[in-house]
């Protein structure tokens, strides 16, 4: 009998303290809901952390600020988010009810992050090696230049003689300039700086005389002789 009555204090009395501290707790559970937005917005924060502090339980925001879970009155809730400076909420542990709203408004927060440089080396001897090989992109006076060749090309291109491949390529090439343009006014070569260069050498060297009179002797009657 005395073993019994041993046993039963040793299970019972637990038992029953952990039942009396249980409901003493439920009574202190409240269904903590509320907004997270920003201060200066007014805006919704999503998947703001929110955690009870010095536990490991809490929950994240959904993607219109909103959350809702299960906390003991004189809780301290931690609101975190990226951007944001951390804040707290004490849970208020007059409550009657079981249920609490909150709006958390959240101040925004400048991030300084330490610089990081990136290079695409691994090596600085490989870095030495694709810097001597590098090839320097080209300036406005290397490009002129380039021009400048391209337009003496043409120019003593327009001074050789011309043989029969030459002639049926010319021809073809009015062909085709001729058939781009059908329908349309073709390009004035007024403003043309090449075309104003032949001009002006071809009326040095005379090319637009007359032939008939260019060879043509002349003879003068002097009245006094």
């Amino acid at each position: 009998m005395n073993k019994f009555c041993f046993f039963i204090l040793v299970f019972l009395i637990p038992s029953l303290a952990i039942v009396k501290a249980q409901e003493g707790r439920s009574g202190n559970l409240v269904q903590f809901s509320g907004v997270v937005v920003s201060a200066d917005s007014l805006k919704p924060l999503p998947f703001t952390h929110i955690i009870i502090k010095k536990t490991h339980r809490g929950t994240i925001s959904d993607f219109f600020g909103f959350f809702s879970f299960v906390a003991e009155k004189g809780d301290i809730v931690e609101f975190s988010s990226i951007g944001y400076k951390k804040s707290s909420y004490k849970i208020p542990d007059t409550l009657s009810g079981n249920r609490y709203s909150l709006i958390q408004m959240m101040q925004t927060d400048t991030i300084l992050l330490t610089e990081t440089v990136i290079y695409p080396w691994p090596t600085p001897d490989q870095f030495k090696q694709a810097f001597l090989q590098t090839h320097p992109p080209e300036d406005d006076y290397d490009r002129a230049l380039r021009n400048l060749s391209l337009a003496e090309m043409k120019e003593r291109a327009a001074e050789m003689p011309s043989n029969g491949s030459m002639n049926f390529r010319n021809q073809i090439d009015l062909t085709t300039s001729r058939l781009y343009y059908a329908g349309q006014l073709p390009p004035n070569n007024l403003l043309n700086p090449l075309a104003w260069s032949q001009f002006i050498k071809a009326w040095k060297n005379g090319d637009f005389k007359r032939k008939d009179l260019k060879d043509q002797e002349y003879y003068y009657n002097d009245p006094l002789e």
